[in-house]
């Protein structure tokens, strides 16, 4: 097992649309192509790249991590079946790191892991929701994963009508349930900010049926405590899927202290990015493993090694993998869910083209996707985003 070659490259995903903290104009992936060659000469090329809300990172991948993959040794990056091991690239990759200081390395490091499964996967002949099945999870993949559709950004001259309409487009795209941003009018007055997000929650949920376990919000981490905690008590009969993000993520102890006062799902951890920060949340941050929902994101928190290291540390804690539903719309969470018995997926049917969204001929049904079974993570089935890939060469 050699690598023989790492490609990388910049890919835009700018979009005219914001939420609660930052807007998508000038936001970047990195790609990459990472080339292996296994038992009797067989080559596979695995695909990577990073999930929106962090920038790409050329960099860190020349710098530091592309030269120890291609340095890695056979011994290193072979499995004791002589099948490649992506764990055993991971530690070669990460070899003279400091712990801690997670940052933006995790989202360099997260890019290949992505292409090593998807190579390992296209060794075996095997998509990678089998292989991880196979692997972790006793053989037991789910026919099909749920999914909701993420949307709801602000842009300019977006109102409650144009909002309406972009949640009409996802049911008909057959997703029954939905997320919308909230919390973007900083500079408002919270009595005056509360007022137009309940205007625009409410329009939803009458879409819906008045069904509020339909709808999840999303606050992007913009709020203090008592902002927080004012939403909360408004969002509380609505019976809302989750509330997201409220507060900043790395404040574990007023996250418990929300938790204490708003009863139903709060959904968080997308922007933490190492096993360690997520057990942080889960010693100090009250949530509930009954209901709250934790949205690590493998793409960026130093790939699926680190992923699988995480939910081992949540069995520990007494938390249900059903409860991970992964931040980040993409097909290497998506086979995660499937292979793993995750509880879901996050999907963005209209933005950060062409990363968002999954296989092109794989319907949704009822906040359903099942799962192609061509070899390794599906991007060959992705036609928009091959595309991209292919530019690597």
């Amino acid at each position: 097992m050699r690598i023989v070659s790492v490609k990388q490259g910049t890919a835009p995903i700018a979009s005219a649309i914001a939420n609660a903290y930052i807007d998508f104009s000038k936001m970047t992936a990195s790609i990459v192509a990472v080339t292996v060659e296994g038992e009797g000469g067989k080559q596979a090329t695995g695909y990577g790249f990073n999930s929106n809300g962090r920038y790409a990172q050329p960099g860190l991948l020349a710098e530091r991590f592309i030269p120890r993959l291609v340095e890695a040794t056979e011994a290193q990056i072979t499995r004791p079946d002589g099948k490649l091991s992506p764990a055993g690239a991971w530690n070669a990759v990460m070899k003279n790191e400091k712990p801690g200081g997670h940052g933006e390395r995790s989202v360099a490091v997260g890019v290949l892991d992505m292409a090593l499964w998807d190579a390992a996967a296209k060794l075996d002949g095997v998509p990678l929701w089998k292989l991880l099945a196979d692997r972790f999870n006793n053989g037991a993949a789910d026919p099909a994963a749920w999914v909701y559709a993420a949307g709801g950004y602000y842009y300019p001259g977006k109102g409650v009508d144009q909002l309406v309409e972009e949640m009409k487009r996802y049911l008909g795209m057959g997703y029954s349930t939905v997320k919308m941003k909230i919390g973007g009018a900083p500079g408002t007055p919270l009595k005056e900010a509360l007022a137009e997000d309940m205007a625009r929650i409410e329009a939803v949920v009458k879409l819906l049926g008045g069904d509020g376990s339909k709808l999840a919000v999303d606050v992007n981490g913009r709020f203090g405590l008592h902002a927080a905690l004012t939403y909360a008590a408004a969002l509380a009969p609505m019976g809302l899927r989750w509330y997201e993000e409220p507060l900043d993520p790395l404040d574990y102890s007023t996250h418990a202290t929300l938790a204490e006062h708003y009863a139903p799902p709060i959904a968080t951890g997308e922007n933490l990015f190492s096993m360690q920060d997520a057990r942080n949340l889960i010693r100090h941050g009250g949530l509930r493993p009954d209901r709250d929902i934790l949205q690590f994101d493998p793409a960026l928190s130093y790939g699926l090694v680190e992923y699988l290291r995480t939910l081992d540390m949540l069995a520990l804690h007494g938390w249900s993998r059903r409860r991970c539903v992964p931040h980040g719309g993409h097909q290497f969470a998506l086979n995660i869910a499937v292979g793993l018995g995750l509880g879901g997926n996050e999907s963005y049917p209209e933005v950060f083209h062409p990363f968002g969204g999954f296989a092109d001929d794989v319907p949704v049904r009822d906040s359903k996707v099942a799962m192609p079974t061509i070899p390794g993570i599906g991007f060959e089935a992705k036609n928009e985003l091959f595309a991209v890939f292919k530019t690597l060469g």
